[in-house]
């Protein structure tokens, strides 16, 4: 095996919060499509973290704490 077929990939992970006043999911979907707006290649979204906002005493929003992975390009 020459130099440069042993090299592996390279990938980054980025964490966003995504929000949604309707649930965890949408607020995950708005993280990851919003990301892919800008990012090439997303392969892996993670939800590390979910939470709500509370108003007065109700839930008001959605929040997940979502890590994306994308490949480094050459």
């Amino acid at each position: 095996m020459n130099a440069a077929s042993s090299k592996g990939s390279v990938y980054r992970i980025t964490e966003l919060v995504g929000t949604s006043t309707n649930s965890w999911e949408e607020a995950t979907t708005n993280a990851v499509e919003t990301a892919s707006s800008t990012l090439r290649d997303i392969r892996i979204a993670e939800v590390t973290k979910l939470d709500v906002v509370v108003e007065d005493g109700k839930v008001s929003a959605f929040r997940a704490r979502v890590n994306v992975s994308f490949k480094y390009e050459k």
